[in-house]
């Protein structure tokens, strides 16, 4: 479509399709590409770092035979769920933008379910750690454990809200224009809290299990560069999900 602009004697057509004249130029996309592969690298680093460490420095994983160690899968299973998979579920939105959007949906769905998995384990493994022992420990008494419990309660509604509202039984064209942006909002913000109560997980963890977290041996560390590694992922994966350019473009048909 084209628009004829006079300038005194002669006149030029010009094109003024929106889709056109709002594209990025080439080095914004080579920043998000820069950026999404700092973010993958940040993200594997943290899952293999911290197994790392809770199998080296905490003893490995067991399951319910040996409760103390079953704690492990909590740390690990959090992290992937919360952290790994509910990052790279949000970046499917800035990575497949020229795809169709109902496969898009599809497949951040997708990876959102796989999450809400590691989720469960995670939980079902602190809570028989503490509930199995010999000398019980008490359940929900430190600030981890309340923002933990509350931002997976909200990552479970933001889920069901979102399956509801955009994938089935799906709501109409203006109700699901209007709650968007509170869905996207909830979506960082769900995430800035798990990575919150990663890092005061990962702090509570580290001092109850040494004698002297003081000390800047190697245990202490690692931990300190998985929870550096851990804020670096969620900056980088909100960067993405924030700069207004990276956003999806609607295809014609929708």
């Amino acid at each position: 479509m084209y628009r004829e602009i006079i300038l005194g004697p002669t006149s030029v057509r010009m094109d003024y399709s929106p889709e056109l004249n709002s594209r990025p130029p080439a080095s914004s996309f080579i920043c998000f590409w820069l950026v999404f592969t700092l973010s993958q690298v940040l993200g594997v680093a943290l899952v293999v770092m911290l197994g790392l460490w809770l199998y080296i420095f905490q003893k490995g994983f067991a399951w319910t035979e040996n409760p103390r160690l079953e704690m492990n899968f909590h740390s690990i299973f959090s992290v992937i769920g919360l952290i790994f998979l509910y990052g790279e579920g949000i970046l499917v939105y800035r990575v497949f933008r020229n795809q169709k959007k109902i496969y898009v949906k599809v497949v951040h769905a997708f990876i959102e379910a796989i999450a809400v998995v590691f989720i469960v384990l995670g939980l079902k493994t602190v809570f028989d750690s503490r509930n199995l022992v010999q000398v019980k420990i008490a359940n929900m008494y430190s600030i981890h454990s309340w923002l933990g419990l509350a931002t997976i309660i909200l990552f479970g509604l933001q889920y069901i809200f979102g399956f509801v509202a955009f994938m089935y039984p799906k709501l109409g064209q203006n109700a699901r224009e209007m709650l968007m942006p509170l869905h996207r909002y909830w979506g960082v913000a769900v995430y800035g809290l798990a990575i919150a109560a990663s890092l005061m997980g990962m702090v509570e963890k580290i001092i109850f299990s040494m004698k002297d977290y003081s000390k800047m041996g190697v245990e202490t560390i690692l931990v300190n560069l998985i929870c550096l590694v851990m804020v670096a992922a969620g900056i980088s994966v909100a960067y993405l999900v924030c700069r207004p350019e990276y956003k999806r473009t609607p295809q014609p048909e929708e």
